[in-house]
């Protein structure tokens, strides 16, 4: 399964992400270009702050969803996002567009790190399920968009 912690599927994800354009049209769902450009920092944050929480993680989400973060098989289209994930209005391509590059520059900026707490959601991950996962979230909204 690829990582975005590796340098050959960084580059890989940056140049996807670079054929965007405000005009790029989905395939499937109701967001546009802007709101998932918004919408695909959310798991790169929560990465690069690595804060600590008490939660535990939703347990149903962990046990039905979590396996399908590190491995080849694609997400099915229309997956249902998170209250919070979901951008609720219209978003600035151009300055999202450059946040986002530079949110997957830092997360990989951070692929040596080796004390990472849990995932809020999802719970414990190894360093390298962290980088399978931002890969995968990543390459399945730019399917969406066609790149």
């Amino acid at each position: 399964m690829k990582s975005i912690f590796e340098e050959e599927t960084y580059n890989e994800i940056i140049t996807r992400v670079n054929k965007l354009n405000e005009n790029s049209i989905p395939k499937w769902g109701k967001m546009t270009v802007a709101q998932m450009v918004w919408h695909c920092q959310i798991p790169l944050k929560v990465a690069i702050k690595n804060k600590a929480t008490n939660k535990k993680g939703n347990l149903l989400i962990r046990w039905f969803f979590k396996k399908s973060l590190f491995n080849d098989k694609p997400w099915r289209k229309n997956l249902p996002t998170s209250s919070f994930a979901r951008a609720k209005e219209e978003k600035d391509f151009n300055s999202e567009f450059v946040t986002l590059q530079k949110l997957i520059h830092d997360v990989y900026g951070v692929r040596s790190r080796k004390e990472w707490n849990p995932h809020p959601l999802f719970g414990t991950f190894t360093p390298q399920q962290w980088g399978q996962m931002q890969y995968k979230h990543l390459d399945h909204h730019l399917h969406q968009f066609g790149v």
